[in-house]
């Protein structure tokens, strides 16, 4: 099923450990590039994180943030002794030669990193937690990309059936419009006052036939349009496969143009690439 690069999907726990919580959001991208934001605490979750996305995900920027609510500690807060001992000593030493500053408030001292200390908080079931998360999350992340997915491709499938049409009714108007250029030739040679060698009148006729066939190129065309069907069937990432086929469709419709002899196959060579246009700008959303 095609799935959209946009997306965005947030999920959060609670547990005796504190409160976790998820937000993930994509947008159009070549590859798939990751930025996760985790906590300090989590920071080893990284590649992990990397690797479960990678396994869910094609293509697209994604960012996926994480949000740890440490519950209330239950130990006592300590104080780290040694070190402050340590801070102490270099307080006087500075204010010796400080020539007798003012010495530092103990509140001062409390606010420096290491001071106080705190039991080790296990956060091993925080990460386990943490993870299980990611997964629901990316469930709910890659079903919001599948069904924005389906509504783009069902306008491209709708817009490719216009094009489809477009080429047979062109091709059935072909035989009508080439009659109408023998039959305006004619009428110009029959003005001239010099009569027309009729063998040289049918190698020009058969000239004209020739540079206006568009038979190949609506040939190309109509199976670059089952092309696109068929692709949009399949279950993996399918926008630069699309991409190219709307290279290849715009291609053969300015070819047609190119070779224009009628006002309708003009029009239907313009119709042709606004429709190309209007698929090639919902691809750019398709992973």
């Amino acid at each position: 099923m095609p799935r959209s690069m946009t997306a965005f999907e947030r999920r959060e726990t609670q547990g005796e450990w504190g409160r976790l919580s998820w937000e993930l959001r994509s947008v159009n991208h070549r590859y798939l590039d990751v930025h996760p934001r985790l906590p300090d605490d989590l920071r080893q979750l990284d590649t992990a994180v990397r690797e479960r996305i990678g396994k869910r995900l094609g293509r697209g920027k994604v960012e996926c943030s994480l949000r740890f609510e440490a519950a209330a500690a239950s130990t006592d807060v300590q104080l780290n002794w040694e070190y402050v001992d340590q801070l102490l000593a270099a307080t006087r030493e500075l204010n010796v030669r400080l020539h007798g500053a003012a010495p530092i408030p103990a509140t001062d001292l409390l606010r420096l990193p290491g001071v106080l200390q705190e039991q080790g908080r296990d956060l091993e079931p925080v990460k386990e937690a943490a993870l299980n998360l990611l997964d629901e999350t990316l469930d709910g992340f890659v079903a919001t990309r599948e069904r924005e997915g389906e509504r783009l491709a069902a306008m491209i499938g709708e817009r490719a059936t216009q094009l489809q049409t477009l080429a047979s009714d062109i091709r059935a108007r072909m035989p009508e419009i080439n009659q109408r250029v023998r039959r305006k030739l004619e009428q110009r040679l029959a003005e001239l006052e010099q009569p027309a060698d009729p063998h040289r009148l049918e190698q020009e006729l058969i000239y004209i036939a020739q540079r206006m066939d568009v038979a190949e190129e609506l040939d190309r065309l109509e199976a670059h349009v089952q092309e696109i069907q068929a692709v949009l069937q399949r279950q993996e990432p399918i926008g630069r496969r699309l991409d190219f086929l709307m290279q290849e469709l715009n291609r053969e419709a300015n070819t047609l143009g190119s070779k224009s002899a009628a006002l309708e196959t003009t029009n239907t060579s313009v119709d042709m690439k606004v429709l190309i246009e209007q698929m090639r700008e919902q691809i750019q959303n398709l992973e």
